[in-house]
């Protein structure tokens, strides 16, 4: 069975629907908040034309995703899955962003919950990159029960290589 990399994801609280040219004003004026890139290897992302080519590679990759929180069916953010590896059994969820409204609670694992169990029926293990100083998001990680296994070098859009932490989480196995 192919990995579907953007299913329409619903939860309790948000739904993730894939990204389209559309969705550029609202998520735009989601990103365009600079204290959501403060510690980001990118940490201009929220100009314009910085976002623009996020923006850009998010819809080539053919993985990415709006979050909307379902109460007001307004854009929150987004994330994507990404490089998806058969022979490794293994994809990546990356490239999240939330408004600061809905940081730190329920929406960023709802939304992980929904990501990692629509992955773990393709894969045994799913990866996310943070960069070193990026101390919220491997918070977050670690929130999640994500297991810091390494270091790798990741270039975001036209920075120089940015040293990331690398998470981990595998598929448990479940006895029936």
């Amino acid at each position: 069975m192919a990995f579907d990399l953007q299913p329409h994801l619903k939860g309790e609280l948000i739904e993730l629907r894939p990204l389209t040219p559309y969705d550029w004003g609202e998520l735009f004026a989601v990103a365009s908040d600079s204290l959501i890139w403060e510690q980001h290897p990118e940490s201009d992302r929220y100009r314009e034309d910085v976002f623009r080519v996020f923006f850009k590679d998010a819809l080539k990759s053919g993985g990415a995703f709006v979050v909307i929180d379902k109460q007001n069916q307004r854009i929150i953010g987004s994330t994507r899955f990404y490089g998806y590896d058969p022979e490794r059994s293994e994809i990546e969820i990356g490239w999240t962003f939330l408004t600061r409204k809905y940081w730190g609670g329920r929406y960023n694992r709802e939304m992980k919950d929904l990501l990692l169990a629509h992955a773990f029926q393709f894969v045994e293990n799913v990866v996310f990159f943070v960069g070193e100083t990026n101390f919220r998001s491997q918070k977050a990680m670690e929130k999640i029960g994500a297991i810091k296994v390494g270091t790798a070098t990741r270039r975001y859009g036209n920075h120089p290589p940015a040293t990331n932490v690398k998470y981990l989480i595998r598929r448990t196995k479940v006895d029936g």
